[in-house]
């Protein structure tokens, strides 16, 4: 513990816009239990831990206000970083902390005959406060030995100590209340800057990039508004704030930010504390995070008060772009549904009447279709949570595009998302897949998307709007079939569906398991260990057309015992080394062996 008697005064002692501080408002009205009032420190004190509605004022600026009152401080220089919102006797200080109640951020103020009435010694006394975490202790009057034992009891506990001579107490304690009331008033005033600049953008039909911008002007620094699952869809700053936001650990490296990792509201000083983010709720829905970042200083309550309010107005703003999407996305869906199913009219129709939507689908494009891996069908989640999910999922899916190519189609329906995605003319599959590839990792975003697993089909280019119909059944073809196949998360072009898409015709489920049972017989189950082994030996042998030698060299077996295995294989299944139908069904049945969810 360090003295700081003769600390020179700060210069953020002058109450800097941003605000230093924590919560507050006042304490009690006497100094010392019995002692007169102390000048008028009356702050009206906040019972508890309630949140207070303005910050306080840092205990550096009451050290360097009681220096300037020749006043001494007794303190680590970390402990002057905290923040004073009220203060309370002794007395009183002590009665809440027996009753559990935290101390934090309040002072609390002793004098000789306040210390003198307890019959606890002053190490005990100055333990409990610290225990509670009392910002402080502020003494007068005291002398001698008194002083001298305080001094000790408050370097061994750690609490920050204040002794101000009484003819300077009254002179001290009025600075320290102006302190605080021009802090409240510079944090009211601009609070209430922020409401009203912020509330006129949404009057004036603002966006949220305007709304970012406003809300740098106070903060200076990058502001972002992110859906809930991370992805940026608003932004202000100078080039250099953002640089250092987005290089943030917090964003993934797709640009997505980690919401499921971000503490909401103030944080303490830190490696993270030049960033705060709130969310933007409306009612029971979460529209997103607006999030703040400082490259040099430290984001306060006081900011995140402003930002609070600001996530309000977002919330409005949202809400009423919603309100105006639904209406203008209702008559998307249905002309691209028309489309879909080759109801909307001569391509030359369909065209013009894409092109008053903003769409522009007269060129090589590919329809993708997107489902969720989760069946909401037997879903426990209610019939609300599972239309909120789509609908985020939709959001990623019309984020991700939009921003690529503002012209691409793109709708969410109630159980799928349908794109329609520009590719290069003449593209080939490899070309078509790694565009599309790059929409897909977007929308995962590392966990992004809703946080929901999902598969999605592709077509094969069409460059004319009649044939749509075909392309959106490839690609539902795709997804339904490729999920089957690789399980969930499968990304799959139609023309890597092979035999599997005939299959996938097949309308009930049940004549294909009969099939595979038949065929295979007590291959088709796993009653043994070996059945699993046989089945690849089967299939390999069937892929490489028969030829033992490099069947053995494929599965690491030796010549003698894939013949025996052979032998096994012809005993369970019948001759299929001389019947080339046997081998046929085999295969086909091998093949629907591996799909999933028939």
């Amino acid at each position: 513990m360090v003295k700081v008697a003769n600390d020179r005064v700060r210069a953020d002692g002058d109450l800097p816009e941003a605000g230093p501080g924590d919560d507050v408002v006042g304490g009690d009205q006497a100094f010392g239990d019995g002692a007169p009032a102390a000048a008028g420190l009356d702050t009206h004190a906040v019972g508890g831990d309630a949140e207070a509605e303005v910050s306080g004022i840092s205990l550096r600026l009451i050290a360097g206000l009681a220096a300037t009152a020749h006043g001494s401080v007794r303190s680590e220089p970390g402990r002057l970083d905290v923040t004073v919102d009220s203060t309370a006797p002794l007395r009183t200080a002590l009665r809440d902390a027996s009753a559990g109640t935290r101390l934090t951020h309040r002072l609390v103020l002793a004098d000789a005959a306040a210390l003198a009435e307890h019959g606890r010694g002053l190490h005990d006394v100055l333990t409990e406060l610290e225990g509670a975490s009392a910002a402080g202790i502020v003494v007068s009057g005291l002398t001698g030995r008194t002083a001298a034992a305080v001094a000790r009891a408050a370097e061994a506990t750690g609490l920050p100590l204040i002794d101000v001579p009484l003819d300077h107490m009254a002179t001290f304690t009025t600075e320290v209340l102006t302190a605080i009331l021009e802090h409240q008033t510079a944090v009211l005033r601009r609070l209430e800057d922020a409401d009203r600049a912020l509330v006129q953008i949404v009057l004036a039909g603002g966006s949220l990039d305007d709304l970012c911008e406003q809300v740098v002007g106070f903060l200076d620094g990058a502001v972002m508004v992110t859906t809930t699952d991370g992805r940026v869809i608003a932004r202000a700053g100078s080039a250099r704030e953002l640089e250092h936001a987005t290089g943030l650990e917090c964003f993934d490296r797709t640009g997505r930010l980690l919401t499921e990792n971000e503490p909401m509201g103030p944080r303490p000083d830190g490696p993270t504390a030049n960033r705060a983010a709130v969310r933007i709720v409306a009612g029971h829905l979460d529209h997103g995070v607006l999030i703040a970042f400082c490259a040099h200083r430290r984001l306060t309550v006081d900011d995140v008060r402003l930002l609070e309010r600001a996530a309000t107005v977002a919330a409005l703003a949202i809400t009423k772009d919603q309100a105006v999407s639904a209406v203008e996305s209702k008559y998307r869906a249905e002309f691209l549904r028309d489309a879909l199913a080759g109801r909307a009219g001569s391509p030359a129709e369909a065209v013009a009447h894409a092109s008053s939507l903003g769409w522009d689908i007269n060129r090589p494009m590919v329809v993708v279709v997107a489902e969720t891996d989760e069946d909401d069908d037997r879903s426990t989640r209610d019939a609300d949570e599972v239309r909120f999910l789509q609908q985020r999922f939709a959001r990623a899916w019309t984020h991700a595009v939009t921003v690529r190519d503002a012209r691409s189609p793109v709708m969410g329906f109630s159980r799928e998302v349908v794109a329609l995605i520009g590719v290069p003319p003449r593209a080939d599959t490899d070309q078509v897949m790694r565009v599309v590839g790059e929409y897909v990792r977007v929308v995962r975003g590392d966990g992004g998307g809703g946080r929901r697993s999902f598969s999605a089909g592709v077509s094969r280019p069409f460059v004319s709007v009649a044939s749509l119909p075909q392309a959106y059944d490839e690609a539902l073809s795709a997804v339904t079939v490729g999920r089957q196949m690789h399980g969930d998360g499968a990304l799959t072009h139609v023309d890597g569906l092979g035999i599997y898409r005939l299959l996938a015709l097949i309308p009930d489920g049940a004549d294909l398991r009969r099939f595979v049972a038949e065929s295979l017989r007590e291959l088709a189950t796993d009653e043994s260990p070996e059945y699993a082994g046989l089945r690849e030996t089967l299939g390999v042998l069937l892929d490489t057309n028969l030829n033992v030698a490099e069947t053995a060299r494929l599965l690491f077996f030796h010549y003698n015992t894939l013949r025996y295995r052979i032998g096994k294989l012809e005993k369970i299944l019948g001759p299929f080394t001389t019947d080339p139908d046997l081998r046929l069904t085999l295969a086909l049945a091998l093949k629907i062996h591996q799909m999933r969810g028939i």
